[in-house]
């Protein structure tokens, strides 16, 4: 498994840990409860977009409070373990509140990415990227795809294929 010396508890430990700041660093958040198809298409398109990728990773805490008590169903370590086998993700950095906001203040990436069921006007942050001159990228879904899904055909006792 891939050692946890790229899993950051906050942006100060990680610019502390990262001897040069990267050419075009790209930065998306998300819970990663489940990781599925979706997500590794969703992180490798994120990736290819500059030079370094950070995940904002949501705490154990927060998901909770963001998808419910039933929620998460794998501690933030085994999430954080997950990505950074991929290699599409350089670091993850854990943050605790509901949004990504002061990560982002905090990292001011180049690029800040959020999934296709987005709009620019719903995304946290996007003013304070685009007032430095970085770019918001929306990225489509990889159809078919989704934790939540993946959950309740689970629940149901189903297995991939739909009813």
């Amino acid at each position: 498994m891939p050692p946890l010396d790229r899993f950051f508890p906050n942006a100060n430990a990680f610019w502390q840990a990262l001897p040069q700041r990267p050419r075009r660093l790209c930065f998306t958040n998300g819970c990663f409860d489940l990781i599925h198809p979706g997500h590794v298409q969703y992180l490798e398109d994120v990736r290819a977009l500059g030079d370094y990728l950070v995940v904002g990773l949501n705490s154990d805490a927060s998901v909770t409070r963001l998808k419910g008590a039933s929620r998460p169903l794998q501690e933030e370590w085994a999430r954080a373990r997950v990505l950074l086998g991929l290699r599409s993700v350089d670091a993850v950095i854990r943050f605790d509140e509901d949004t990504p906001l002061a990560l982002i203040t905090a990292l001011q990436p180049d690029v800040l990415a959020k999934g296709g069921d987005y709009t620019p006007a719903t995304v946290v942050g996007r003013e304070l990227v685009e007032a430095h001159g970085g770019q918001l990228v929306l990225v489509p879904f990889l159809p078919g795809h989704s934790t939540s899904e993946i959950v309740a055909r689970i629940r149901a006792d189903r297995g991939v294929w739909a009813e």
